[in-house]
């Protein structure tokens, strides 16, 4: 570990613990959070992770004002997040786990830790990396220490990690814009358990369900995701129940914790079962409703539908087109040109006065650079794509005219918009998603008022949800195929829904996983 980031946690500790009573409780707050497709090319490494230390790790939880500080005194170690990615290398992830292990140490004695997790890293060699993880945490922290584990609704829960976390919960929302209220939730059951003579919940539930959709199947915007995820509410809040939750799971990931899950804790041993096998057979009576939250259709539909939009269009806003396979948000390596290469081959946008349409985006290094020293307006060239992912598309030489430069932004270091035709490519150093206004309008773009726009992306994130015309997802090739039959799985658990669709009933009956004591 670096000496300066030794020196700031020991700083950050000191300022949260002194000057308190002995009586505090003493949280330490830890994680690694990323999801990562193991059907990608890519690997993740520690320098793709935004880790922050210490003090610092409190800007990632905004309602920890001065009331809620005064619950205990805290001791956050290290938390490192990343975009979603490719799995990550084995000697990255030892040495983030290391150096949180190491820092942990120092917290020691520890009445409990909120461990915020994803779900859905993979690691090479590895089938469990988040068990693996929790596990190495034990053994430094003791068993009578209270771990609430906060995690998304599209990671895996492995018998592991259910034995090592005392609380645990995830999401209730697809998309996730309940994200910072369920890790609060996390944190509020840790503190009322700790302060209570209840200890730790005397109950755990869980039941693997053979399901394994993608988010865009099982989004809670609409049925049967939306009536599925009310439900747990009402038994999370009933009486003898802690917390309860539904995983759908990571699809692209092959390994055999890849399923749905649902597990309830608390001290009501038939609340707790009941609750659990009732969220279970909800889910599995569901399956054959799930489905897209968006018409899904090939490429080259999709496009005619976007045509015919606008030949009858009633008003500006734009018809966006999900290119779901190398969506980065999901585990894509966010620079596969196969839709690229189909766009600048079409016709319909080889004039500069054909339908706008922009395209968010692709990484291109060697066009940033001549780009920076090219002035608006004028012509420039350079290849952009397929560094890391070349299965499906080679890289593509753009020749277009530079219309905006953005420098500073903390993924993609630095952006441009090449034009070429009617198309306005993003092109940026270091892969990006496209999830808000402000991202096209820093590059004078209006996403608003466009023909077409289409981005790297699975279901819409609500910023460009609210402003779509319409909408259509194109089941693109990538590292995150929507088509799961096509990805291959070799080590996930089967049967499995929906690759074996014939498939006999499961046995739903919940599992009582012991309480490390």
């Amino acid at each position: 570990m670096k000496i300066k980031q030794l020196l700031y946690f020991i700083s950050i500790t000191v300022l949260f613990s002194c000057n308190t009573s002995n009586k505090k409780l003493r949280i330490g707050i830890t994680g690694l959070a990323i999801e990562s497709s193991t059907f990608s090319p890519a690997i993740t490494t520690e320098k793709e992770f935004d880790i922050r230390y210490g003090g610092d790790i409190f800007r990632s939880y905004p309602f920890f004002d001065q009331n809620y500080m005064d619950n205990a005194d805290w001791f956050p170690t290290m938390r490192a997040r990343a975009l979603p990615g490719g799995v990550v290398s084995k000697e990255s992830y030892e040495s983030m786990v290391l150096q949180i292990i190491e820092l942990t140490k120092q917290t020691l004695p520890l009445d409990g830790l909120f461990f915020d997790i994803h779900g859905a890293m993979n690691v090479e060699g590895m089938d469990d990396p988040e068990g693996d993880f929790i596990e190495r945490i034990r053994s430094v922290i003791g068993n009578k220490t209270m771990i609430s584990t906060s995690m998304d609704s599209h990671g895996n829960v492995s018998e592991t990690l259910a034995l090592n976390s005392d609380i645990i919960t995830c999401y209730r929302k697809a998309p996730h814009t309940d994200a910072l209220e369920s890790k609060q939730r996390a944190l509020d059951n840790l503190i009322e358990r700790l302060k209570s003579v209840e200890g730790k919940p005397k109950y755990k539930a869980w039941i693997p369900v053979p399901i394994l959709l993608p988010g865009e199947q099982t989004s809670t915007r609409v049925e049967p995701g939306k009536s599925l995820y009310e439900k747990v509410k009402p038994i999370a809040d009933s009486k003898g129940v802690v917390d309860a939750a539904i995983w759908v799971g990571y699809a692209w990931g092959d390994a055999p914790r890849n399923h749905a899950v649902v597990m309830t804790v608390g001290d009501n041993k038939n609340a707790v079962v009941k609750g659990a096998e009732e969220l279970a057979k909800s889910f599995w009576d569901a399956r054959d409703e799930f489905d897209f939250v968006a018409p899904t259709t090939t490429l080259n539909d999709a496009l005619s539908q976007a045509f015919k939009y606008l030949k009858n269009k009633k008003d500006n806003k734009p018809f966006i087109i999900s290119d779901m396979g190398d969506n980065p948000t999901a585990g894509g390596a966010g620079d596969v040109t196969w839709t690229l290469d189909k766009l600048l081959k079409s016709k319909e946008f080889k004039s500069k006065n054909g339908p706008e349409i922009i395209y968010a985006s692709i990484p291109g290094p060697d066009l940033i650079k001549n780009a920076l020293n090219t002035k608006i307006g004028e012509e420039v060239s350079g290849y952009v794509g397929a560094i890391v992912d070349n299965r499906f598309s080679p890289p593509i030489l753009l020749n277009g005219t530079l219309r905006a430069v953005h420098l500073g932004d903390k993924n993609a270091e630095a952006e441009v918009v090449v034009q070429v035709g009617s198309i306005k490519v993003i092109v940026t150093n270091k892969r990006k998603p496209y999830h808000y206004i402000s991202d096209f309008t820093n590059l004078s773009l209006n996403p608003s008022k466009t023909d077409i726009l289409m981005v790297k992306i699975g279901y819409l994130v609500p910023e460009l949800y609210d402003i779509r015309g319409d909408w259509v997802m194109a089941l693109t090739p990538g590292g995150v195929d929507q088509d799961l039959e096509r990805l291959g799985y070799k080590n996930i658990k089967r049967p499995m829904f929906p690759l074996d669709k014939d498939m006999e009933d499961p046995d739903l009956s919940a599992v009582l996983i012991p309480v490390l004591k």
